[in-house]
């Protein structure tokens, strides 16, 4: 029912047309404060029915107005939970948003050789055209800074870190581990993104450098996968991916379940984890996939959900005080391990 403003503002939406399930949207118009980057992400949106009276003291714009000048093209009247069904049956696919008065079949078949010659979104490095391209300061008036590596990064997640009381320096996906090891960061964050975690060479291996010095490291949905490949384990496709904010994951630890928010169409492998190291901390009710991971004996977490949500339940934020509380405190002398 909410919601969307801060998916279409999603980075990790990049290269994709995003659906909404939901029958009505845009019945609470568009609030900045919502926002989790600078502006919409996504390619083209699809909806069921637009809401055209929208009701929200803090609205400033109707969803209609605000795509609209951002450049995003959008259609309603499309039977979205059938389009679900089918891309539940099919898997994730290419696609075209196009509209037409008079639809010929002449028409459908252009469409669909323009389709079968798009580029696969996939096989582009969708982070580096998201990520910021200088390095920003968030202060929190502390004496502790986190980096956190900018794949195209929810800004919850910059929000989580100085609600904790650290300043976060927010680096471009290039960064070198020098650069970024030069800044004496308590821990090293890697945050989300969009595309194929293999794409992201450069990435991988500043962080298979910082792995050598033992520095705190955690992930988030793409930079789970990062973590992941820099330790040597491996990644795969989704026929579909994990979208939306109702998401069971069930921690191995506890035996109890979380409802999460989620994003993405990649995933680790366990067994590949199992063979370096790293412990499975949480896995997919539904699918039984990848949820988290910690190293068994360095300072390394990853979570293939969202802890910050925005959208979603905030039924895992405490993950995000579990690590940084866990953080060494080299006042009392403590080191990284």
């Amino acid at each position: 029912m909410v919601g969307y403003p801060e998916g279409i503002t999603d980075p990790s939406y990049r290269g994709q047309i995003l659906v909404q399930t939901y029958p009505l949207t845009g019945n609470y118009g568009v609030t900045p404060s919502a926002f989790e980057s600078d502006g919409p992400k996504i390619e083209g949106y699809v909806i069921r029915e637009l809401c055209k009276n929208p009701s929200h003291w803090a609205s400033e714009l109707r969803l209609e107005e605000w795509l609209e000048e951002s450049g995003v093209p959008g259609i309603e009247g499309i039977d979205t939970r059938m389009l679900t069904k089918r891309i539940r049956t099919r898997g994730t696919m290419l696609g075209i948003l196009q509209v037409y008065e008079d639809m010929g079949e002449d028409q459908v078949d252009r469409l669909i050789e323009e389709v079968k010659g798009l580029v696969h979104p996939d096989r582009m490095k969708l982070a580096y055209a998201v990520a910021t391209d200088r390095v920003r300061r968030f202060n929190a008036d502390s004496d502790k800074d986190v980096v956190l590596i900018d794949c195209g990064v929810k800004l919850s997640i910059i929000r989580n870190i100085l609600e904790r009381k650290l300043n976060a320096i927010l680096v471009p996906p290039r960064t070198s581990a020098s650069e970024i090891l030069d800044m004496n960061p308590v821990a090293v964050v890697l945050s989300n993104g969009p595309g194929d975690p293999k794409m992201y060479r450069e990435v991988i291996e500043t962080t298979q450098e910082l792995i050598e010095t033992r520095i705190p490291l955690l992930g988030i949905c793409l930079g789970c996968q990062i973590l992941a490949l820099s330790f040597g384990a491996d990644t795969y496709k989704l026929k579909f991916g994990h979208r939306g904010q109702n998401h069971p994951c069930i921690d191995l630890r506890t035996g109890r379940c979380y409802i999460t928010s989620q994003n993405h169409g990649f995933v680790a492998d366990s067994e590949a984890l199992k063979k370096q190291n790293l412990s499975v901390t949480l896995i997919n009710a539904n699918d039984k996939t990848v949820e988290g991971f910690r190293h068994e004996e360095m300072m390394v977490r990853a979570f293939q959900f969202h802890p910050e949500a925005s959208p979603g339940p905030n039924d895992t934020n405490f993950l995000f005080d579990e690590f940084f509380e866990d953080l060494p405190d080299p006042s009392r002398g403590d080191h990284h391990a």
